[in-house]
């Protein structure tokens, strides 16, 4: 790790001298590159040195033991040593993390669906807490919300609903979030104050730029047709709703949510790109229907990744054994804790990795 960090304070060193070359200094485009580089390890650069300060301290500081130093100043020394040995171990620590792989996915904007699993209409309204909850979470960190496409049930939730999150860091924080989500609570419809568990699934694709992915406009299939609202009316007498299908995979991606067609074609095609790009991501999978099984689930109750267990106020996630009872905080958008505890877990399996 050292040897790396060493290379890498070489090469900052070499940045800062190649930017005060006159000739180089009054060429913009090449101080941009180069001014871009040198701040995308300047962090990191800052804490090696902080580090190898506090190694030099730590060292100088040890060697006053054996000055015959009287009681009461020796105890003071070796206090001070600990503290430079717990500020070591924190910056040595943090070290490791920064030069984990970054997700290249991180800071894209994303696609996030949600469809209602088992449980009938139940689920349904759990799926729009789901999308309330993720719409509240996007708001307070500055992200847009934008729908794509949506079937609502009969009794205001989702059978589904597909919408984008804009904003840096999206798809770092809410990639956690996707799989199979269990509701436990009783339905207001439920005379008997009976207890009914429902699930609904959540995908979270990061979006594709034309550069990520090239899709052929001869293996696409476009149609329009008039967009439906709830109950089976139209919204629009113009044709304004978008399908596309790609032909190789079979993959479709729609959207009626804008009145016009060539925005509803555009989000279409953003969606279909995400999906394409997932499915390559994912080459290991030959079928598509288990690609997009390995991120959703099947909606079966036995599939889960989190509980919200309505009458314990309880929010349980089963893949780091995490239980908060806050759940009406949660369902209103604070996601935080849970998603920093994942994030967590996640690095620590990273470095753990990089151990073997």
């Amino acid at each position: 790790m050292f040897d790396r960090l060493e290379r890498i304070e070489k090469r900052y060193q070499e940045l800062e001298q190649q930017m005060a070359i006159p000739e180089v200094a009054s060429d913009p485009k090449q101080v941009q590159r180069l001014a871009q580089e040198r701040v995308s390890i300047e962090s990191l650069v800052t804490k090696y040195r902080e580090y190898k300060a506090t190694t030099k301290s730590l060292e100088e500081t040890r060697s006053m033991l054996g000055d015959g130093l009287d009681e009461e100043m020796a105890v003071l020394v070796e206090q001070e040593i600990e503290r430079m040995k717990s500020q070591q171990e924190r910056l040595r620590e943090e070290l490791r993390l920064a030069l984990l792989p970054k997700d290249a996915n991180d800071d894209k904007d994303i696609i996030m669906e949600i469809r209602a699993g088992v449980g009938g209409d139940e689920a349904g309204l759990f799926a729009a807490d789901l999308f309330r909850m993720y719409s509240r979470y996007a708001q307070s960190k500055g992200w847009e919300i934008d729908i794509i496409d949506g079937s609502e049930s009969g009794i205001g939730g989702f059978k589904e609903i597909i919408f984008e999150v804009k904003g840096k860091g999206a798809f770092s924080r809410l990639k956690y979030e996707r799989g199979v989500h269990r509701v436990q609570r009783v339905p207001t419809t439920e005379s008997s104050g009976r207890i009914h568990t429902s699930t609904a699934t959540v995908a979270v694709l990061p979006e594709a730029g034309e550069v990520d992915v090239s899709i052929d406009l001869d293996d696409l299939k476009i149609d329009f047709y008039h967009s439906g609202g709830a109950g089976g009316q139209n919204v629009n007498k113009v044709a304004t709703a978008v399908r596309i299908t790609h032909l190789p995979t079979g993959i479709i991606a729609i959207c009626q949510d804008e009145r016009s067609q060539l925005r509803n074609r555009t989000k279409a095609m953003s969606v279909l790109r995400a999906r394409i790009l997932d499915m390559e991501q994912r080459k290991q999978e030959t079928e598509i229907s288990e690609q997009r099984r390995s991120q959703v689930g099947t909606g079966d109750r036995a599939e889960k990744i989190r509980t919200y267990n309505f009458p314990q106020y309880r929010v349980s996630d089963h893949r780091i054994g995490l239980t908060l009872h806050n759940l009406p905080q949660i369902l209103e958008g604070e996601l935080d804790q849970l998603i920093d505890a994942l994030a967590t877990q996640d690095r620590a399996l990273q470095l753990e990795e990089q151990l073997v």
